[in-house]
């Protein structure tokens, strides 16, 4: 790869989990059109969940969630009541007959719940919400001051799948991003929850952070692997300190340039295919064993998984939600989040309903995202007129391309991006957002 060509294509662009993404989502869409949302799904609709936990016992630099730091548990305690009156709120709006295939809980930090409090989140959903008998039930851990009962306490939840955060394993990392952790801790926790029954175990780790260097990365990979993960998600360090204060307290003298990131990713890379885990998309792996390898993938924004619902149920603060009319967002602060749901049951405060070209266009998105092909027919086949001009945008794309990052398919009108090209598909998906550069977004380096 030529820097200049690292240059050219490593612009800012969306890591587009969503279509069109969060920045453009206006307050047109409040909780009286998410609530009207809700009431037109069909009977029988099969969904998902995710459920925001807001809360972390100490702030990570790199981080870019929405959440804040308390060691009380009072305000855990408080920002529940209002959770379980909002699962309540929003499964009045579903019929009784839906069904729940995948349950995520993220964070911030959902392992910040003590026993009590995973017994008290999990039953309130399996009350509301009609679980399938094989839903996937996924929490993100931080393994830092985890304990058995904790560990218990999510096995006995019905948490069939858990991912756990490492970043970096190099302590010179670690503390540049006040994270420390060691490995030990890591592969005592990996093993407690295995001991438990629970046996789909992902690592998350981040390149382009600061001191880090593609020998670091190696050396974290080495002892990954040695964990046994069945996914391994493999993210860039978005570093947005205009945005996101605490980022502030990074030297920035110390991040690593686009060469070094392109380097470190794609080493990274290297080494989890040659130790057999399939490549999946942009930035996950798998082991040839697991679903996520086998397809067929989607993308939303918990990543690339295999959950197929078009509809997806957002819960707490700052959760955002996909209906087939469009994106709901929850408002971001813990206490206006809670006043909003305290006062009529729904905390929405943004969101976008599709119109037919943006329907087309996301899932021209995600297609190329996930399976890197542009699915000329099927979008014709699907979106009828509406796709003419997106026909159209790809073959521009293809004629103009010099640097073999996309190649036509004889027997459409479609593309296939190269294997040169899928470094920078988020770049090429660009091509297809007719909101980007409009507005005050800010996005990460494409690579």
């Amino acid at each position: 790869m030529r820097p200049e060509e690292l240059k050219k294509y490593a612009a800012a662009v969306p890591r587009y989990t969503s279509y069109p993404t969060a920045p453009h989502f206006k307050p047109a869409i409040d909780a009286q059109t998410y609530a009207g949302w809700l009431r037109a799904l069909k009977p029988g609709t099969e969904a998902s969940l995710y459920v925001h936990i807001p809360f972390c016992k100490e702030m990570c630099w790199y981080c870019g969630c929405s959440t804040k730091v308390t060691r009380r548990h009072e305000p855990i305690s408080r920002y529940l009541d209002a959770l379980e009156l909002e699962i309540e709120t929003v499964a009045g709006h579903m019929t009784p007959d839906h069904s729940i295939r995948h349950l995520h809980w993220g964070g911030g930090s959902p392992s910040i719940l003590d026993p009590d409090d995973t017994h008290r989140l999990a039953s309130s959903i399996k009350s509301h919400f009609k679980l399938a008998p094989d839903a996937e039930f996924a929490v993100e851990m931080d393994p830092r001051g985890l304990d058995e009962a904790n560990i218990a306490a999510f096995a006995a939840a019905g948490v069939n799948r858990v991912s756990i955060g490492v970043q970096d394993f190099e302590e010179s990392v670690q503390k540049a991003i006040n994270r420390m952790q060691s490995f030990e801790l890591t592969a005592s926790v990996v093993d407690t929850f295995r001991k438990h029954g629970v046996r789909s175990v992902n690592i998350d780790l981040v390149y382009g952070l600061p001191h880090q260097t593609r020998a670091t990365v190696d050396n974290t990979i080495e002892r990954v692997l040695a964990l046994a993960p069945d996914r391994i998600a493999l993210f860039g360090y978005a570093h947005l300190p205009s945005r996101i204060p605490h980022q502030r307290l990074i030297d920035t003298a110390t991040l690593p340039d686009v060469k070094e990131r392109f380097a470190q990713a794609n080493r990274a890379a290297n080494r989890l295919v040659s130790a057999g885990y399939v490549s999946i998309g942009l930035d996950h792996f798998a082991r040839p064993t697991d679903p996520l390898a086998n397809g067929p993938v989607a993308r939303n924004f918990q990543g690339y998984t295999t959950d197929s619902a078009d509809t997806l149920i957002g819960l707490g603060a700052s959760s955002i939600g996909f209906l087939p009319q469009g994106y709901v967002q929850n408002t971001a602060p813990v206490a206006d989040y809670e006043r909003r749901v305290a006062s009529g049951g729904l905390a929405t405060a943004r969101g976008h309903a599709l119109s037919p070209d943006d329907a087309a266009r996301k899932f021209v998105i995600e297609r190329l995202m996930c399976d890197f092909h542009f699915p000329a027919e099927e979008l014709r086949a699907r979106f009828g007129d509406v796709s003419v001009p997106i026909i159209e945008e790809a073959q521009a794309l293809v004629e103009s391309d010099t640097d073999d990052l996309v190649e036509p398919l004889p027997s459409s009108d479609g593309f296939r991006i190269t294997d040169k090209g899928k470094l920078f598909v988020r770049s090429i998906c660009s091509v297809f957002d007719t909101y980007l550069g409009h507005g005050t977004a800010q996005h990460s380096s494409g690579v």
